[in-house]
């Protein structure tokens, strides 16, 4: 799969596919941090470390997820560009998508372009992109309870809660709000998000992949 494959488009945001330059790039921005040490937004711990740890960690991940797109499963890894800069990754993953079209997003930013509302932009983009340019009937989230910043941003794009459950996070069993969006929501949302975005959305490559997710 190459960069042209799963790139989508509004305005000086775009969530485009992880080639080797841009995972370079990505580690990069991995080591100078994701936040703060004294918190662990993730149920895998994988910023914890030095940074060499961190970086290996990181490019471990994603040249597995490469291996991960099949009717079966799929993990699709997408780097965040705000005026062609990479500030983040915008990823989302299914089991059994050709049957169930339901996917999770998951998501980080680099710690010195957070709080500025890229995150809310980058999750209600890859909405458009899962429904739009793959045809999901359901998208779903979470984030730790203690994570307010990305509870915030579910709810921002519409997100309903689900459910809260228990979730090991460092040998701890940790309070972990669920969100969904089905396809009804997301097409009585889209005009608000749409607003959200500020523009029209631009899919590319997603024709092509969509049939290697249900062949």
């Amino acid at each position: 799969m190459s960069s042209g494959i799963s790139e989508a488009v509004l305005g000086n945001l775009e969530l485009r596919w992880l080639d080797d330059d841009l995972l370079v790039t990505l580690g990069d921005l991995a080591a100078r941090g994701v936040h703060d040490p004294s918190r662990m937004p993730f149920a895998v711990p994988w910023t914890r470390g030095d940074t060499d740890t961190v970086v290996r960690r990181l490019l471990s991940y994603q040249w597995h997820a490469r291996s991960q797109i099949a009717p079966g499963r799929f993990m699709l890894e997408l780097g965040v560009l705000v005026d062609g800069i990479l500030v983040g990754v915008q990823g989302a993953s299914a089991d059994d998508w050709s049957v169930r079209h339901r996917a999770e997003t998951g998501s980080w930013l680099g710690i010195e372009y957070q709080g500025r509302g890229i995150g809310t932009r980058m999750r209600a983009l890859m909405l458009f992109a899962l429904f739009d340019g793959l045809g999901a009937q359901e998208v779903t989230s979470g984030a730790f309870a203690d994570n307010p910043a990305s509870n915030a941003i579910s709810r921002r794009v519409g997100y309903r809660p689900t459910a809260t459950t228990m979730m090991i996070r460092e040998n701890t069993a940790t309070p972990h709000h669920n969100y969904s969006m089905t396809r009804d929501r997301f097409e009585a949302l889209r005009e608000q998000n749409l607003a959200l975005l500020g523009g029209a959305v631009t899919l590319d490559g997603f024709d092509t992949l969509r049939p290697v997710l249900t062949a």
